[in-house]
């Protein structure tokens, strides 16, 4: 007990810290000499081990992250040193370990210090060998920097392109690897591959070099002419036109500009400017009729607003108008002008007959729209008239250029009663056809003086079954069979 005192009070009275003086004893291995004797003191205090924490020569716990770092790279390193610390008492427990040849320690890396006093910088600590082979930087594999970095040739590069994945275009910086690059898009005839070339090409050249190119590519200039149709860059579209010499295709691509102008009088005025443009004679013919036609459907169109607004027409208050009439086609203005305008005079602007003039409207398309105008107003008598016709003579016949079966039709789905479309299918020639009108639209007349002018009395037999009892059709039919007069065939 007196020595446990004795030891007791010598650590407790006891300093690390000492004068200054002219020897070299404050050295490295004094003070771990003296961090044991500490260390043995306080075992010799407390009884149990377990409770005690361990330490290094280093100064560091042992069991650390920082101790197994150090002790896995002592163990592989052949250039360690260790000290014969026999001097120790031989019962202690605690062994002694071999002193680390790095000049870093864990604890000493974050503090950003080395064991030797100098500071280390922290790219310094992170490129440190020894620190690599156990932390080691995770990073992106290598080859995925492949598809970034490295210097494909112009039919990798394609090949690339087709299989859907990214390759850098800025690397061809030269005309020369440039044309190479479009020449092997072209070739494994890939339309996608082609145009992302292109607009590649379209940022990267002048404008003149790259027409200048593709004047000797027809497929990578078909593609550009396409292209820029679709995306609607129509300047450069122009300029490569003209480049071309194709002057017919520089003058529909102006005219088609129309279509994004909006106000009626504007688009007047640009359709005017086409028409001095170097069209073909049958486009200019067009683009002549379309400004003829625009000028018209204006005039109109604020004429007949004027109408309906003061109630002063009785056809615009039975049916109001349910579109502008502007900009529509040609064959829309003729049913407009034959639905409100039909009776007006050959002079006026609105008449159908002026513009079936005026833009030469064949008989067939004038017909058959005027035919479905009048039979929607139930315009019975505007139809016969449209039908007669006079000979020299002055006998009337009824004539149809779109044949009457087509009439029978477009009066049908208009409604008409069975007497008009009675007195049209008679008109039609071909017996089978007109039977067959006949039976559909339930026309009963037509049918039985069809069999009767055949002599067809099984087939009138077998229609008697068809009609209703006691109508005037099972009476007419029951006449013509009791009639002995009629040479029947069968």
């Amino acid at each position: 007990m007196n020595r446990m005192k004795v030891d007791e009070e010598e650590y407790w009275h006891s300093s690390k810290c000492k004068a200054f003086t002219f020897d070299d004893e404050d050295d490295e291995l004094s003070q771990l000499k003296e961090s044991k004797r500490a260390v043995n003191s306080l075992r010799d205090i407390v009884d149990d081990d377990d409770d005690l924490e361990k330490f290094s020569w280093s100064g560091e716990p042992v069991g650390s992250i920082s101790w197994s770092i150090k002790e896995t790279a002592s163990s592989n390193s052949n250039t360690s040193e260790g000290r014969d610390l026999s001097g120790q008492k031989g019962s202690s427990s605690y062994g002694a370990f071999p002193k680390q040849p790095s000049s870093y320690s864990l604890s000493s890396f974050f503090k950003g210090r080395n064991k030797h006093g100098s500071f280390q910088s922290l790219s310094d600590a992170l490129t440190d060998t020894g620190l690599k082979n156990y932390a080691p930087e995770l990073r992106r594999p290598k080859a995925e920097f492949k598809d970034y970095t490295s210097d494909w040739s112009p039919k990798d590069t394609v090949r690339r392109l087709q299989r859907g994945k990214i390759s850098s275009l800025e690397r061809f910086r030269s005309l020369q690897d440039k044309l190479l690059l479009l020449d092997e898009a072209v070739a494994v005839h890939d339309g996608n591959v082609i145009t992302a070339i292109l607009i590649f090409l379209k940022k990267t050249l002048k404008k003149e070099i790259l027409f200048r190119e593709l004047e000797l590519r027809q497929v990578a200039l078909q593609h550009l002419i396409y292209f820029l149709k679709e995306t609607g860059d129509q300047k450069l579209l122009l300029d490569l036109l003209r480049f071309l010499d194709r002057t017919e295709e520089v003058a529909l691509t102006q005219y088609r500009e129309h279509l994004t102008i909006q106000d009626a009088e504007k688009r007047k005025e640009f359709l005017k400017g086409c028409i001095g443009l170097s069209f073909s004679s049958e486009d200019a013919a067009h683009v002549q009729d379309h400004y003829t036609l625009l000028e018209r459907q204006i005039i109109i169109e604020a004429n007949d607003k004027h109408l309906e607004a003061s109630g002063q027409a009785e056809i615009f208050r039975k049916y109001p108008r349910k579109a502008s009439i502007l900009n529509m086609p040609l064959v829309t203005t003729l049913f407009y002008s034959c639905f409100y305008h039909y009776t007006e005079a050959e002079g006026t602007f609105s008449s159908p007959t002026n513009l079936k003039k005026t833009f030469k409207i064949p008989d067939k398309q004038y017909v058959l729209t005027a035919l479905a105008a009048r039979a929607k107003l139930r315009a019975w008598n505007d139809v016969d008239a449209l039908f007669t016709t006079k000979n020299w003579l002055g006998y009337t016949k009824k004539k149809a250029p779109i044949g009457f079966h087509r009439v029978v039709e477009i009066l049908q789905r208009n409604n008409a009663p069975v007497q008009v479309l009675q007195e049209y299918v008679r008109l039609v020639e071909d017996v089978e056809t007109k039977l067959n009108l006949a039976v559909k639209y339930k026309c009963h007349d037509v049918v039985i003086d069809t069999y009767k002018d055949l002599k067809d009395r099984l087939q009138l037999m077998a229609y008697r079954c068809k009609v209703d009892r006691g109508s005037p059709a099972e009476e007419k039919i029951d006449s013509i069979l009791s009639n002995p007069q009629i040479r029947w065939k069968n």
